[in-house]
């Protein structure tokens, strides 16, 4: 939620590039069993399983529709087999960050058509990966695409959206108040509340299992230097994403804590179904393979793969080793299932997939 956008990174929602160097490291994926692609060919990203964890709704960019006003993210459902997949987005502008209503019968996404029907234009590529704050709001629809409901009215950035499990909140990234923050509002867009304000980018933000804390990445520039070139590229709706630490806090914005602090791309973190671990993507979990991934990610070539983490910051283990990128985990309702993405198995560069998989605790 806006590296595919790392909404972003997908971070909403752009996508790492492709990486050259061997894939894997021989070391066992010991948690997952069972491994499945459900899809084949493009960009295919941020799946999220329905409240009864019978459907995943996901972006891509295969619909010919989509290839034809530019290659945009387009926001899908399907089932687990990875069939009956059907568009349940405009089709027009760009979108990200897909997410099923209680009772499944709804969707909430984010989408640029109201600014644009085509695509918007993507940065130059430059020294540093960026990604731009397109001007997104955030709607809902029926599961046919029907029915569709604008939910946020702000001018800019507001995308990331997540539900929570009790149904009754959403969590979101916005740039209403001058900076890249988190906040929250009603299932129905009303009773907003920003939660963070620190300066830098807030954002990714997931509900834990009982709807009472948030973990979410961050990048909050720390000396005069790094804020006033922060500033600057904001003011140009753009964010250089390439350090992220993860952090958790109460719903409510209360008791912040960091969890990570490895100066690396930390991001599409998701709690655990025990509330306590965070699964989430990093470039490199210790501070010499942080570097190492700094270096990569300046070149375009960075790797990232899934860990699990306690909620301190310790017990940190890898989940993943095959390809180069595995990201946006998410357990299902009931915690025997992991979807993710991944490049693994991809015929083409730039290719990324949807994966599922048994979980083995």
């Amino acid at each position: 939620m806006g590296l595919v956008t790392l909404s972003g990174l997908i971070l909403a929602a752009g996508t790492p590039a492709w990486a050259d160097e061997p894939a894997g490291s021989g070391k066992a994926e010991r948690h997952l069993r069972n491994i499945r692609q459900l899809t084949a060919g493009g960009k295919n990203a941020e799946a999220y399983f329905s409240f009864d964890g019978s459907r995943l709704i996901f972006q891509s960019t295969k619909d010919p529709a989509s290839q034809t006003l530019g290659a945009c993210y387009q926001i899908y459902v399907m089932d687990l087999e990875g069939e009956n997949i059907h568009r349940v987005s405009t089709g027009y502008g760009t979108t990200t960050c897909g997410y099923f209503f209680p009772g499944g019968r709804r969707v909430l996404y984010s989408s640029t058509h109201l600014a644009g029907l085509q695509c918007p234009p993507k940065p130059k590529r430059g020294p540093k990966y960026r990604w731009v704050l397109d001007d997104h709001d955030i709607f809902s629809a029926r599961l046919d695409g029907r029915e569709l409901q604008r939910l946020t009215f702000s001018p800019g950035y507001d995308a990331e959206a997540t539900v929570s499990p009790n149904g009754r909140k959403v969590v979101f990234t916005s740039v209403r108040d001058g900076d890249i923050d988190l906040y929250a509002m009603n299932i129905d867009g009303t009773g907003v509340k920003r939660l963070t304000d620190d300066v830098g980018y807030d954002g990714g933000a997931f509900y834990s299992p009982d709807s009472k804390r948030i973990v979410y990445r961050a990048q909050h520039p720390k000396t005069p230097e790094e804020r006033e070139a922060y500033q600057e590229l904001l003011s140009r709706n753009l964010v250089e994403p390439g350090n992220l630490e993860l952090f958790v806090m109460n719903a409510d914005g209360s008791g912040k804590q960091q969890v990570t602090q490895n100066g690396a791309s930390n991001f599409a973190p998701y709690f655990h179904p025990d509330g306590h671990r965070i699964i989430f993507a990093s470039s490199g979990p210790n501070a010499a393979e942080a570097k190492e991934s700094a270096q990569s990610l300046s070149k375009g070539r960075p790797s990232f793969h899934l860990y699990l983490v306690n909620d301190d910051g310790t017990g940190l283990e890898q989940i993943t080793v095959e390809g180069h990128f595995n990201s946006f985990p998410m357990f299902s309702p009931n915690g025997k299932l992991l979807v993710w993405v991944s490049d693994r198995n991809a015929k083409e560069k730039g290719e990324f997939n949807v994966f599922l998989a048994d979980w083995v605790p």
